[in-house]
């Protein structure tokens, strides 16, 4: 996970050379439409208000560089996908020069897969493997609990009822050895997506 999260902030200073280097072409100067506007981009893209593309790679870096705890998954996903609109929208504008455009049409549009391909890697293993972790070890607590309840459960049993808890226990046990088996697997999946994104 940290390592991807470096290939993005690495991905993400490369973007900010190219945004200093089109700031200073300014390319804007003689366009009155957006000399304008109060802002490049929309406020639903970005807080920031400027015409110049370097604030805005600012706000991309203090995102990530504040993004939620992975724990909170959803809060951890949002704002990487919101991360990955932001940069999508700079390239738009990197490329919005006739010049710009022709130099560099094959390299950004490698570039946008790029950025796309790290973020997604990130949000994989966040949103699907440790989801499906987070249910496994749900799913062994709560037949811990079942498992624990029954054994209280015998000591005010008849002999016939002990006899069904007792089946009831091999039972959840048995569950419980399949449940952790799961958990290993899914362990297994994290760390070689962690080796990819290593790599």
């Amino acid at each position: 996970m940290t390592h991807a999260l470096e290939r993005l902030n690495q991905q993400v200073a490369r973007l900010a050379e190219q945004a200093k280097q089109f700031d200073n072409a300014k390319w804007f100067d003689k366009n009155r439409y957006i000399q304008a506007q109060p802002s490049l981009f929309d406020r639903t893209v970005f807080a920031t208000k400027s015409l110049v593309l370097s604030d805005y790679i600012d706000e991309i870096t203090a995102q990530i560089r504040h993004l939620p705890p992975m724990e909170n998954r959803h809060a951890y996903g949002f704002a990487l996908q919101r991360v990955a609109t932001q940069i999508e929208a700079v390239i738009k504008v990197l490329k919005s020069t006739p010049v710009w455009a022709k130099e560099n049409k094959t390299n950004y549009t490698k570039k946008n897969k790029v950025y796309k391909k790290a973020v997604q890697k990130i949000m994989q293993s966040s949103h699907e493997l440790y989801q499906e972790l987070s249910q496994n070890h749900e799913f062994e607590r709560r037949l811990m609990e079942m498992i624990d309840l029954r054994k209280i459960q015998l000591d005010k049993a008849s002999p016939e009822q002990a006899k069904q808890l007792n089946q009831e226990i091999l039972a959840l046990h048995a569950r419980l050895g399949r449940c952790r088996k799961a958990i290993s697997s899914t362990e297994v999946k994290i760390q070689h997506v962690e080796k990819q994104q290593n790599r």
